[in-house]
């Protein structure tokens, strides 16, 4: 390279950038607030209350077959996942820690437990 090649780089460094445009400017960003949002919302679905009728797809309206993932399980007592099932009360449990409270539970505390999740028996 020749000196004035080395002089033509140095200069084109001392500028700014290349990849930036020089001529960028930050978007004015104005920050709603929740109520000023609500009112704006509102405004809109005034507006295209034609577009948006009852017969509209949304997700109130769309029709879905059962899942078929299981249901998850929750402790009786703890609500923490439940693993495990008594099999003299029903009740489920997350432990063994709370399955010695389950074994020892006076008798009817078991059915107000399950009563909570409606799965008690009631005999007549």
């Amino acid at each position: 390279m020749t000196e004035v090649d080395i002089q033509q780089v140095a200069d084109s460094n001392a500028g700014p950038f290349l990849f930036k445009n020089p001529n960028y400017k930050h978007p004015v960003r104005r920050v709603k607030a929740t109520k000023q949002l609500m009112i704006d919302e509102q405004k809109y679905l005034k507006a295209n209350e034609e577009k948006l009728k009852k017969d509209s797809v949304n997700y109130f309206s769309i029709d879905s077959p059962p899942s078929v993932k299981p249901t998850k399980k929750y402790c009786d007592i703890t609500g923490l996942k439940g693993n495990y099932k008594s099999p003299s009360s029903g009740l489920r449990y997350y432990n063994g820690e709370i399955y010695s409270i389950v074994k020892n539970m006076a008798p009817g505390v078991d059915q107000q437990y399950l009563e909570l999740r409606n799965a008690n028996v009631v005999l007549k």
